[in-house]
């Protein structure tokens, strides 16, 4: 596949590791593009939302998705190009949803200034029906974080149910910071897919 006439060196050599990181699977291809990009496109985020956290967050879905679809990508415009055009798209349609979020948590608010105030001060008890929908959640999750490899399962329980940073799960398993991060895309991939999976024959 040829690439476009006016790449730059940098674009070529991004283009190499694409097709590395899509034909071979090559994990540290996938975590140089990362690292080429990752604080490029956590500032953009960061402009757009102007939240680290959320900004943080966007910027592992935007490499996530764009790992993905790699398979999609051609060489007629750079692949940097490629990435931030999916990083926007994805942090536009972020803040769209918040905003709708907002505006319906307002609503329910305003209903509920509109009720007596008794009824806005919350049972201390918790709900039956809560707690056990919120343990059936908890077992489900757990059963299906079972089925990852074993890496992939050290990574998603360190960071989803022991709540540990980026920086903390690289120091703990003492790998790279970007590995830790792409290796946690493909573990959120496979878990949404074993997810589907599971939904499918209930």
């Amino acid at each position: 596949m040829e690439i476009g006439a006016n790449f730059t060196e940098k674009a070529k050599r991004d283009y190499e590791l694409v097709e590395r990181a899509r034909n071979d699977s090559d994990q540290k291809a996938f975590t140089e593009l990362m690292k080429n990009y990752k604080d490029a496109i956590y500032f953009l985020m960061l402009k757009m939302t102007n939240d680290p956290h959320d900004a943080e967050d966007l910027t592992i879905e935007a490499f996530g998705k764009a790992f993905k679809n790699i398979h999609q990508y051609t060489p007629d415009f750079a692949f940097s190009t490629w990435l931030f055009k999916i990083a926007s798209n994805n942090c536009i349609d972020f803040i769209r949803k918040k905003r709708l979020h907002v505006t319906s948590l307002n609503d329910t608010i305003d209903e509920e200034n509109d009720s007596e105030l008794s009824q806005n001060i919350p049972c201390e008890r918790p709900d039956p029906e809560e707690i056990i929908m919120k343990k059936q959640k908890n077992h489900l999750m757990h059963e299906v974080v079972d089925k990852l490899k074993p890496h992939y399962k050290k990574l998603v329980e360190l960071r989803y149910f022991k709540e540990y940073s980026y920086e903390e799960i690289a120091t703990e398993l003492n790998l790279p910071l970007g590995t830790v991060k792409a290796q946690l895309f493909r573990a959120r991939d496979l878990l949404y897919h074993i997810l589907k999976e599971k939904q499918g024959t209930i």
